[in-house]
């Protein structure tokens, strides 16, 4: 059984970023180009901090890809990190001994992983935990959704996002999105009044000195039936959806279609009809709505995936916070370095690269194939047999 496997490795202000993608098929388009698309998408949006600035994200490709195509070998990636080239953080994140003194973070930040792993590793300093777990390590991601996105195109899946809602501000709620307006948009958002509101919000955050949160909602449109599975709790497809979202920093809840409105309305009112075979019109098996959001008992059934991601305000906050020190336990204020004002529509972006590559890995694992035209034979085979079932003999 092939799987889509991946690793990343880097830290916030080291040299850079690495990435490794194993289990893509031969034949596959893979561009630097085509990754750094998506890597700009992820770095843009309102509200993002002067880090953004400073980087311009590009993933070279190292390994895996001739001539533009895979070719069913690891493929390997850098993103380097301009900002290391600071003289400061060429000492403070040296891989090689130093001579001279460097200055421990003891201040513990609230909401950051700061307090948990030092205590976990043993660190009697906050810089080699909050380097990892900094939300730079998306943008290894992306470049990994940005191959993943590829190979689900091949059998004819794309994945979008757009901003619901940025704090209090909401937008109109309904199924048709103009995917061009969102990406037009510096909160995308289409709709255009709820999108100038969010900006607003965004404003009066920053003048504030604090942060906000949202929702972010991705779509995966062209999902065949049957990926994932019933049999067993791991190979639910929703919920390994729910375990890349969730790992995405400061998404804090899940919601699968309307997973949460459903749950105040009796179940004659959230079931998703099925309708006769004389009422299709775009495929078959068509439903009279998507409250499930594409996902029945862990796997796909034919509709668009429909996630949102949940995401709090980011933990790093301008004002000092009060908190207490690692090495005396006394009180003190958190220390404040960069950060962003609000990332939901970046967070769009990078919950494409996870639902991307959790579909990718549920294609590979269902059509299977060492080369990309493989993979298409498979699952036009599997496609030709989707319909209403002759009784078997």
């Amino acid at each position: 059984m092939t799987h889509f496997r991946w690793l990343t490795a880097g830290e916030s202000h080291g040299k850079g970023l690495l990435m490794i993608v194993e289990g893509v098929p031969a034949g596959l388009a893979v561009t630097e180009e085509q990754i750094a698309a998506d890597l700009k998408r992820r770095q843009a949006g309102y509200g993002r901090g002067k880090r953004q600035q400073i980087e311009s994200d590009f993933a070279e490709i190292i390994t895996g890809v001739r001539h533009g195509l895979s070719m069913g070998s690891p493929i390997g990636l850098h993103i380097v990190n301009k900002d290391h080239e600071n003289a400061n953080w060429r000492v403070r994140m040296s891989p090689a001994p130093v001579d001279e003194a460097v200055e421990r973070v003891t201040l513990l930040r609230p909401g950051h992983a700061d307090l948990a792993g030092t205590q976990k590793y043993g660190f009697d300093d906050v810089r080699p935990i909050l380097e990892r777990s900094s939300a730079r390590e998306t943008a290894a991601r992306v470049a990994v959704g940005a191959i993943a996105r590829a190979l689900v195109r091949t059998v004819g899946i794309e994945v979008r996002s757009h901003t619901v809602s940025v704090g209090p501000v909401h937008a109109p709620a309904g199924d048709r999105i103009d995917w061009a307006a969102v990406e037009a948009s510096p909160v995308r958002c289409a709709d255009p009044v709820a999108a100038q509101r969010m900006i607003e919000e965004i404003d009066a955050t920053k003048e504030a000195l604090d942060t906000i949160g949202g929702i972010f909602e991705v779509r995966a449109s062209g999902v065949p039936f049957g990926l994932g599975s019933h049999v067993h709790w791991d190979r639910k497809l929703d919920g390994r959806i729910a375990q890349a979202f969730m790992s995405i920093n400061a998404v804090k809840a899940v919601e699968i279609g309307d997973g949460v409105q459903n749950v105040e309305k009796r179940g004659s009112l959230v079931q998703d009809v099925i309708l006769p075979q004389s009422a299709w019109e775009r495929r078959k098996w068509e439903r009279s709505s998507n409250r499930a959001g594409g996902l029945e008992a862990g796997m796909t059934n034919g509709e668009d995936i429909v996630v949102r991601g949940f995401i709090k305000p980011i933990a790093t906050i301008p004002q000092r916070m009060q908190t207490a020190d690692l090495l005396t336990g006394e009180e003190t204020q958190s220390f404040y370095e960069r950060s962003d004002v609000a990332v939901v529509p970046a967070a769009g972006v990078i919950g494409e690269a996870m639902l991307a590559i959790v579909i990718a890995d549920a294609v590979l694992e269902k059509f299977g194939g060492d080369h990309v035209e493989e993979l298409r034979r498979n699952f036009e085979a599997f496609e030709a047999t989707v319909g209403p079932r002759e009784p078997r003999r």
